[in-house]
């Protein structure tokens, strides 16, 4: 298949391998003292494991998984809000599928659901667009959750609404900027990095230059990269040669999809329809102050916060994660999801405990998907 055998190719990949391997000697990293790369996006934490990359790569390399995907850092406090909208009557509530299983304080969506609630399933915000027209009695929330990949099409329901002049439909905003993601694990003490594989689909939409900051302000580089196994093995080629060079640069092997700029009618719908939201997000593990966005003034009657009059200070709401669960030291890369306790035990994608487990992006469920590994590798 063209364009996809191509970057898949065994001699290809043969030939990185080696490349890698001599550049890692040229640095000096060893398996004791490796060069540590964060891979941000889940589908690359997919590909890696798929393709057994973590373990044909010398091992002076060590990857770390970071966040994955907005479901892997939402707050079960975010969730109980969800689970108090859906128990008003009249309300339909509509989100992604990897949203149904995020556990709450008490419950899922999809327990609720199976409690009798209206919660239905959609792949694209224009979905429950269609559910609000054909269901006009009835109030119908779609859960904006997502980076930048997700941002336009949420953005775009938002403007067909307004066109439209529809009286029931809203959006539960929780989408968050990735840039404000990296920095924080970059401010982290913890988070130990020498380098970042940058996410393609968020790229594709705002482009290489928001990561600008990474290489200036902290010196680290940063490749962004495409999905297939030679994507991933080039990139990791060109980090290890910005380490062993000293320099901090960003760069984009991706660049047959993404621009230094983004996509400009995206980026259009996201500035016309968001603002950046002054609260502060509190994840189970920790606070933050990432950018979470909010709808803008002029589209407030499509605003679910403010429809329902939803309080958004969550600073006093008890978010502790489940005992034993590792998701916060997993996802700055402090542990690996086998060295969680609950792994495999308290834990499952059948039944899961963390977010990371959820997401069919997280590392967990990768860990769970590729490695073999049913079980945790420490004495509990």
């Amino acid at each position: 298949m063209k364009y996809v055998n191509e970057f898949r190719d065994p001699e290809a990949a043969q030939w990185l391998l080696l490349a890698i391997a001599e550049t890692v000697n040229e640095i000096g990293s060893t398996k004791d003292n490796p060069i540590y790369i964060m891979e941000i996006c889940g589908g690359h934490t997919h590909t890696i494991f798929r393709y057994g990359l973590d373990r044909l790569i010398s091992s002076g390399v060590k990857f770390i998984h970071g966040p994955g995907c907005p479901v892997c850092i939402l707050p079960k406090a975010i969730i109980d809000e969800c689970i108090k909208l859906v128990q008003k009557p009249g309300v339909i509530f509509t989100t992604f599928g990897d949203a149904m299983r995020i556990p709450g304080t008490h419950k899922s969506l999809i327990q609720a659901k199976a409690e009798g609630a209206d919660v239905r399933m959609v792949y694209s915000p224009l979905d429950a667009l269609a559910i609000a027209r054909s269901h006009p009695d009835q109030e119908v929330v779609f859960f904006g959750l997502g980076f930048e990949t997700t941002m336009p099409s949420t953005a775009l329901s938002i403007q067909i609404a307004a066109h439209e002049a529809l009286k029931n439909f809203s959006v539960f905003c929780n989408h968050i900027t990735l840039p404000s993601m990296i920095k924080l694990l970059l401010d982290d003490p913890y988070t130990k990095l020498d380098g970042f594989i940058g996410p393609g689909h968020v790229s594709m939409v705002i482009g290489t230059h928001p990561y600008d900051f990474i290489s200036n302000d902290y010196r680290i580089p940063i490749v962004v990269a495409g999905f297939e196994p030679l994507d991933l093995l080039q990139s990791v080629l060109m980090v290890l040669k910005q380490v062993r060079d000293r320099r901090a640069e960003v760069e984009n092997q991706y660049a047959r999809v993404v621009s230094e700029h983004g996509n400009p009618l995206s980026i259009d719908a996201i500035n016309n329809v968001y603002e950046p939201s002054s609260i502060i997000q509190f994840l189970d593990f920790k606070e933050i102050n990432a950018n979470r966005l909010r709808i803008r003034n002029n589209y407030s009657n499509f605003d679910t916060e403010r429809k329902f009059s939803i309080n958004r200070c969550i600073k006093t709401v008890n978010l502790i994660e489940p005992k034993g669960c590792a998701c916060g030291q997993v996802i700055t890369g402090q542990t690996k999801p086998i060295e969680c306790p609950q792994y495999g035990k308290g834990c499952t994608p059948e039944i899961p405990l963390g977010p990371l487990m959820v997401s069919s992006e997280g590392v967990c469920a990768a860990y769970w998907q590729y490695s073999g590994i049913r079980t945790t590798e420490i004495s509990i």
